[in-house]
């Protein structure tokens, strides 16, 4: 999806990941979404105010023999490195990933902290549907989106109850957290999902009409 970038990386969240959990991109349980430990809480310059959520990455640590190792990595954008945290690494204007430690460890050694690196965009790969997490109550409806294949990282979203005729534009309410304030109880629900390269996948009836809130759905996906 695009050439090689410079930029760093560092890491946190520990050994096992357990810090890297929750995140300004709203996805919570990074495990049980399907995220795991190839995970990056962005700088931002790249964070985009939250609509980098989701995207996808390949980093490798570059020019530095010494701390390096060989390959690369590929992770999802689940979190935000904000300025003045990391020693500065994260302020405007500069590229940085600040990794999770396991995957840290696969492109460098634990001891050199924080490397040169070189990144691109590449597709999201994920297995099933777009998820959609409803959350809220009567009159918002907040649903979290997740396992975005494609793109990744969703910048528009519609919802239809089966009552209406039309879709109705949701509004980012933070990280994948969109919302609705329509009255869509006791009706089948539909998406329009759209991301940051324009592409636009239909997910109809997802929820049934006997959805209840905290329940997870999912259909189609970005291929």
């Amino acid at each position: 999806m695009g050439g090689w970038i410079n930029a760093h990386a560092t890491f946190y969240g520990g050994g096992d990941a357990s810090g890297t959990m929750g995140g300004a991109c709203g996805y919570g349980n990074l495990y049980s979404q399907g995220y795991g430990t190839n995970t990056a809480a962005l700088s931002t310059a790249l964070f985009n105010n939250g609509l980098s959520c989701g995207s996808c990455y390949e980093i490798r640590c570059a020019n530095d023999p010494s701390w390096c190792l060989p390959g690369s990595i590929m992770v999802t954008a689940t979190n935000f490195c904000p300025p003045n945290s990391d020693g500065g690494w994260c302020n405007p204007p500069r590229h940085h990933f600040d990794l999770s430690q396991p995957v840290f460890q696969h492109i460098a050694h634990y001891k050199a902290g924080i490397v040169p690196a070189s990144y691109r965009r590449v597709p999201c790969m994920r297995r099933g549907g777009i998820r959609f997490t409803i959350n809220g109550h009567s009159y918002f409806n907040l649903v979290l989106i997740t396992n975005v294949g494609g793109g990744g990282d969703v910048h528009s979203v519609s919802i239809k109850g089966s009552r209406r005729s039309c879709w109705q534009a949701m509004s980012r309410n933070w990280g994948q957290n969109w919302q609705s304030n329509n009255y869509l109880n006791g009706q089948s629900l539909s998406f329009k999902v759209t991301t940051g390269d324009g592409r636009t996948v239909m997910s109809y009836n997802v929820a049934p009409a006997s959805w209840s809130f905290g329940q997870t759905f999912n259909r189609a996906q970005f291929h």
